[in-house]
């Protein structure tokens, strides 16, 4: 006879966080989860009607075995033996083909839900602001286009399927019953409530051990992440921990072992018990319809009744569990689409305009009137932003770490609004230029480079696709990099790796000059863009940065002199506002904030010569100091 199955263990049971972040039910969310079933309703209806079917179906081996037993057995009859179970296994190949044939219709609804989900999840978080990417975890964003819309897919073929073909069978099943015979029936549902009290008990302690095993197994999974990634393994190394990092896993491993025995123990019991319980459902049913036949309180009852009773019984059990479970299935899909629409119902404030303007905005003015700016209305980063930056000029801009030079270059290219004044180029508010149209004029390099895992070639193409071989050679050549990447094995098709991991940093960032480069912007913004690089390097490629800013309206965060120097006007920002602008000497000959900057950049020089750094020239400079960074 068959256990209790996979339906009574305890999975029926939601978890403290399931009970407190219960899904808001209404008829809008409802109406919002059909929408997506909608376009394969036809398919549907094929799946639903293989499922009534194979219900049916399913109850004609238990009506043949009664059969066999009451006319071909105790009648001696060989030839109606054979072909009832020929009939027989005809209706099992007839069951298995409509479960092969509904479970495909299936899997091709939930897979076709999934690749529409998906495609507009990702539609959807490629036009969300750069804000989002910066205040939302990378791993709850993956969660939400991975984990959570694959999970559509257990919702579709299990809940949804398993809803349907469980009260079919249920319903089938218990109308046999009462047909064959009522008082037997009645018999065989009582022994339902003895399967469901002690499953429930004994589930919901096998719960919370599996929830404690599983908190357990989390804290050993980033046990290994941390200390067998390759940054984390070189730290232990530096830091000799090799041991007590061993010691702790062993704790942590130790643990997850106790709780595994602690489930297994908890659940061998359980199925002897429940074993016992459903052979005394059969056994009930033998012992009631023996005596209804021996008493002769039922002449019509006969031996292959029984026999089919038994059958039909055990096909009940597990059903009526799983539909008794159905609170908790429905609470967990409703949950799942309440999350995917959480991502869909966050709405973008950064978008293109309805008819958005395509200026030219060759040697613009780029002016800031009045900018302020904040990430959190409570902590303003830019108070009352004011400058000019003329067409086709180069400017730079310093301040402390902290005073927020990158977010004032980020206003440009509307990776984040202004909440008060106005960014214009060429006298238009960026915010009414057509947003791809504005930002496929705007080129910028920042400090951390990122690479995709791809080839050099396919990195630099992200830039201009349709780019030439002679354009991309051209390119590399002007930022230093073409001779590198001839001398590598496969050239332009070498592989960079993982966030370009097998490149150095220079490397890294001489192929995102490159890109912009490729790009050909009218305006230009590098944030560190040569931080990475050492001065032979740097000295490399300055000229061909200065032939990239040539023509353009450019503006450079720099920490290093030997860029600031080249700059047409320096900005420094401090609390918020430009607190000082102009020339290097002139604001040195202020004696302000800029100065400051400048002699704490000079320290080592000022210890070296007497405290006369005002006398040092820019040539003394590039002899004593090789790393410069103003502003750090």
């Amino acid at each position: 006879m068959p256990g209790p199955g996979p339906g009574l263990g305890p999975r029926g049971f939601l978890t403290d966080e399931e009970k407190n972040n219960l899904p808001k039910v209404d008829a809008k969310l409802i109406k919002r989860i059909l929408s997506y079933l909608k376009p394969y309703w036809i398919q549907f209806v094929f799946v639903f009607a293989a499922i009534l079917l194979s219900a049916v179906i399913g109850l004609l081996p238990s009506i043949i075995t009664g059969r066999i037993v009451d006319e071909a057995l105790i009648n001696k009859d060989m030839s109606l033996l054979i072909k009832l179970l020929f009939a027989a296994f005809a209706t099992l190949i007839a069951s298995q083909v409509i479960g092969v044939l509904e479970s495909y219709i299936n899997a091709w609804i939930s897979q076709r839900i999934i690749f529409d989900m998906k495609n507009q999840m990702y539609h959807h978080l490629q036009y969300m602001p750069h804000s989002f990417f910066t205040t939302e975890k990378q791993g709850d964003i993956i969660t939400r286009m991975n984990t959570d819309i694959s999970g559509v897919s257990t919702v579709i073929s299990n809940t949804l399927s398993n809803v349907v073909s469980n009260a079919a069978t249920v319903i089938t099943t218990l109308v046999a019953l009462f047909t064959m015979s009522w008082q037997l029936a009645i018999v065989g549902i009582l022994i339902i409530p003895l399967l469901i009290l002690p499953t429930k008990r004994v589930g919901k302690n096998q719960w919370k051990i599996r929830t404690d095993s599983q908190a357990e197994n989390d804290r050993m999974n980033q046990l290994i992440n941390e200390t067998l990634s390759v940054s984390g393994s070189m730290l232990v190394k530096l830091f000799t921990r090799e041991e007590k990092e061993y010691d702790r896993f062993v704790k942590v491993n130790e643990n997850v072992t106790k709780l595994n025995l602690k489930e297994q123990r908890s659940g061998s019991w359980f199925r002897v018990v429940m074993g016992m319980f459903t052979q005394v459902g059969p056994l009930l049913i033998y012992f009631a319809g023996g005596y209804l036949i021996i008493t002769k309180m039922d002449e019509s009852l006969t031996v292959g009744t029984i026999t089919a009773m038994v059958a039909l019984i055990n096909r009940l059990y597990r059903p009526v569990q799983q539909l008794l479970d159905l609170q908790v299935d429905f609470t967990r899909s409703l949950a799942l689409f309440t999350r995917i629409f959480g991502y869909f119902d966050m709405k973008s404030n950064i978008v293109s305009p309805e008819n958005g303007v395509r200026p030219d905005v060759t040697c613009k003015d780029i002016v800031y009137e009045h900018v302020a700016f904040s990430y959190v209305p409570e902590v303003p980063i830019l108070t009352d932003v004011n400058f000019t930056v003329p067409g086709g000029r180069m400017y730079a801009v310093v301040g402390p770490s902290g005073s927020g030079k990158s977010t004032v270059v980020n206003l440009i290219p509307r990776l984040y609004d202004v909440c008060g004044g106005r960014v214009l180029i060429g006298g238009t508010d960026v915010r009414d230029f057509d947003l791809a149209y504005l930002r496929s004029n705007i080129g910028v390099v920042t400090q951390e480079t990122y690479l995709f895992n791809g080839t050099i070639r396919d990195n630099l193409l992200y830039a201009k696709d349709d780019a030439t071989e002679d354009e991309l050679i051209a390119a590399c050549k002007s930022a230093s990099i073409h001779d590198m990447i001839m001398a590598l094995p496969n050239g332009y098709d070498t592989e960079v790796g993982n966030r370009g991991l097998k490149l150095s940093g220079g490397e890294k960032q001489r192929i995102s000059l490159a890109r912009v480069i490729l790009k050909d912007p009218k305006i230009l913004i590098l944030d560190e863009a040569t931080s990475a690089l050492d001065s032979i390097s740097e000295n490399a490629i300055q000229d061909a940065l200065e032939m990239l800013m040539e023509g353009r309206t450019s503006i450079v965060i720099a920490h290093r002199l030997s860029t600031i120097l080249k700059a047409d006007e320096i900005l420094v920002v401090k609390d918020g506002v430009i607190a000082e602008q102009g020339s290097h000497e002139d604001l040195l000959a202020l004696g302000g904030i800029y100065k400051e900057l400048y002699e704490t950049q000079f320290r080592l020089v000022l210890d070296m010569e007497g405290n006369q750094a005002p006398d040092i020239t820019e040539t003394d400079y590039y002899g004593i100091v090789e790393e410069d960074y103003l502003g750090n």
